[in-house]
């Protein structure tokens, strides 16, 4: 589905149902470097189950038009912007990772526009090490190699994918090898400068649910639990033998949790 915003051309795509803004909408938003595609599975499933689904291309990512982002903030309110240029007047929002703070940030900055909130693979605060933004902004294939070592965990280095004979760090790493040059870095850079997390989680007054894995060496599940912590009335769902990419790694286990929130 193609969408005019801020005069740009946005892609997102619709689970294989078209998009109907009568539906409860879900606003499914990727981490740094990727793109719509990790949602395939849970929005499939959503939009067959009285969802409209987005799962969105950010600006310079995947098929949609114009330049990444360079702060978290500027992403949140940009997801709003999505939601204005569709007529949609609250949404339930989920991401991942870069994509969960832009949700977090979003659920503080417009709080009347959320219907619900789902955080995977996040943390208060997301620093990225100074050697990986060197190598990101070098264009340096060695940050691809790395973020897909780390951010994949134990089983998924095995094989360990439901679906038989689907290489989960292969598919990674395909996948941000993707991404346009430059688009990593400024992606990473906007984690790394995001202070707001603690704060713009006492803002948040929707239903919340953080999605964690237990092997997750990018944002450790204990440092997910203390963000929950910081939001009224959140729940938790940790899944075992899961790291970071836990919408490939652990796709059923992370809709089982994603349906109960979205």
């Amino acid at each position: 589905m193609q969408i005019t915003v801020e005069g740009r051309e946005v892609f997102a795509a619709t689970g294989g149902r078209p998009f109907d803004p009568a539906l409860p909408c879900v606003l499914l938003v990727h981490g740094a470097g990727m793109d719509h595609s990790v949602w395939a599975l849970q929005s499939r499933y959503l939009a067959h189950r009285g969802r409209a689904v987005l799962a969105v291309d950010l600006p310079g990512h995947g098929r949609s038009d114009g330049e990444a982002l360079t702060a978290i903030s500027d992403l949140a309110d940009w997801l709003i912007a999505l939601l204005d240029a569709l007529g949609v007047g609250q949404a339930a929002l989920a991401g991942h990772s870069m994509g969960a703070l832009a949700c977090l940030s979003a659920a503080a900055r417009h709080p009347q526009r959320l219907r619900a909130l789902a955080l995977l693979g996040v943390a208060p605060k997301m620093p990225v090490h100074p050697d990986l933004l060197a190598l990101a902004a070098a264009d340096d294939h060695k940050a691809l190699e790395l973020i897909d070592d780390w951010a994949h965990g134990p089983r998924a280095h095995l094989g360990g994918h439901p679906a038989a004979g689907t290489w989960l760090l292969g598919g990674g790493e395909r996948l941000l090898e993707r991404a346009r040059p430059g688009v990593l870095h400024r992606d990473l850079a906007a984690c790394d400068t995001y202070a707001d997390g603690p704060a713009d989680a006492t803002r948040v007054r929707c239903p919340t649910r953080l999605i964690l894995g237990a092997d997750d060496k990018m944002t450790p599940a204990k440092a997910g639990r203390k963000l929950a912590d910081m939001i009224e009335g959140a729940a938790v769902a940790t899944i075992p033998s899961c790291g970071h990419m836990m919408m490939t790694e652990q796709p059923d286990a992370t809709l089982d949790a994603l349906k109960r929130t979205v």
